[in-house]
């Protein structure tokens, strides 16, 4: 099965994929806004925010127990892919369980202290809109693990495109209780039974592909890595709002209001370059993956080296792209009302090759199923960067909050790729030359 055309069927998909996302944050806002109202919406709005908690855990067990299936049913060794198939439906099946008690006890203390009773939607909806929603998202944590099995199989392009019609499906089902007129409880549940339905087709389908298992055995020690890994990879989702939401807050602090205004906005509109080779390392990760679980190095050093130099051209023109017409479109989008310095601007679009280089190069933590370094990299260089966005804040305004806010996107390349280059045995020069892998 050819490697190339793969990624290339991948990125179509993540194309795909990243439109419908696009649709599911645009399409459905007129809806709920004609429907409900805006007031309603914004409190529905406030309740989607207590079961979107519950997805951090999704980001740690079951994307660790996909990883260690890959590589496993790749290197051929079956016995072991199916131990770890086995320990791992444990594990996601437990971290489930969990967060089913602790809905339950956040739900009694939340109605007991009165938190959910300020809400213009009754009390009795409210709770029976948080357990659909939440239970939504405790299904959906089996999504990461199965996903593992299309990977295994090098379909991971069809697993894009079936994500993408749950996607599609959701928005379609959203649009239908609107329109007739329901509200959140009846919202709540009819995603609920597509996200049930959907997940088990997901998981039916993905173990219909990997017939040729054994019988696989709850295995502790496979069991015992599968949490440790995923303790590393839930570390991800926590560092990345210590650098996203605390350079906000120094700028808040510091600067007040407007600042963050400008701060935001820029910073969407600059990371809008991100979305493009955020496509190509989705595409190349599956067969990277594939490839280390093979210990086929030549072609895994290959996929490596050209997706690092191919995001970085990207983050070069879109760098130029947006010197070029960036400030028009900023003026234009926030109708003239903000006003940014140049320096602000080219720092910020100075972070974009630096954070392409190391986000792509990130890619080998996950595929060699290594999490705590990378996240030990994020953490202490997310504390650096907001203490460095505070303090220059106070000299340097805008334009320090933004120096800080790109000495994260410094350091991560400085760290991550030497790292990635090292356990791909790839010379870092090598990345730079002009020449075959």
């Amino acid at each position: 099965m050819s490697t190339k055309r793969n990624i290339i069927y991948n990125g179509i998909a993540n194309i795909g994929s990243r439109l419908v996302r696009i649709a599911d944050q645009l399409l459905l806002v007129p809806f709920f806004l004609t429907y409900w109202g805006s007031e309603y919406y914004g409190e529905w709005l406030t309740l989607s925010i207590i079961p979107s908690v519950l997805a951090l855990s999704d980001m740690g067990f079951g994307t660790s127990a996909s990883n260690s299936f890959v590589l496993a049913y790749a290197s051929g060794d079956r016995q072991k892919a199916a131990d770890v198939y086995k320990s791992g439906v444990w594990i996601v099946t437990g971290s489930v369980i969990a967060g089913v008690l602790l809905s339950a006890l956040f739900l009694l203390i939340a109605t007991q202290v009165g938190l959910l009773s300020k809400s213009l939607i009754p009390l009795s909806d409210v709770v029976y809109a948080v357990i659909f929603l939440m239970a939504s998202k405790l299904v959906s944590f089996y999504l990461q693990f199965y996903d593992g099995f299309y990977r295994a199989r090098r379909k991971a392009a069809l697993s894009i495109n079936l994500l993408t019609a749950d996607g599609i499906l959701k928005i379609v089902a959203g649009i239908v209780v609107l329109v007739l007129g329901y509200g959140v409880v009846m919202f709540a549940i009819v995603q609920f039974v597509v996200a049930v339905l959907f997940v088990s087709f997901f998981a039916l389908y993905a173990l219909c592909m990997v017939k040729d298992l054994p019988k696989g055995h709850y295995n502790s020690s496979d069991a015992k890595t599968i949490v440790t890994k995923g303790l590393g990879f839930m570390m991800t989702p926590i560092w990345q709002s210590i650098y996203f939401q605390g350079s906000t807050f120094a700028v808040r602090v510091v600067l007040g209001a407007e600042a963050v205004a400008v701060f935001n906005t820029v910073r969407v509109v600059c990371r809008s370059v991100n979305q493009v080779y955020s496509i190509v390392n989705n595409s190349i990760f599956p067969e990277l993956q594939y490839e280390v679980g093979r210990n086929n190095m030549v072609l895994a050093r290959r996929i490596f080296v050209k997706s690092v130099r191919m995001v970085f051209i990207l983050a070069v023109l879109g760098v130029l792209l947006l010197a070029l017409f960036g400030p028009a479109l900023y003026a234009w989008w926030t109708k003239g009302q903000l006003a940014v310095s140049d320096t602000v601007w080219y720092l910020f679009m100075s972070g974009i090759i630096f954070n392409a280089i190391w986000w792509t190069a990130g890619c080998v933590f996950r595929a060699i199923n290594e999490p705590h370094r990378f996240a030990i990299y994020g953490l202490a260089c997310s504390l650096i960067s907001v203490i460095c966005s505070y303090l220059l804040s106070h000299t340097m305004g805008i334009a320090g909050a933004t120096t800080g806010y790109v000495i994260m996107d410094v350091l991560m390349a400085l760290l991550v790729l030497p790292y990635a280059c090292k356990k791909m045995g790839v010379p870092l020069i090598n990345i730079f030359r002009i020449k075959n892998v």
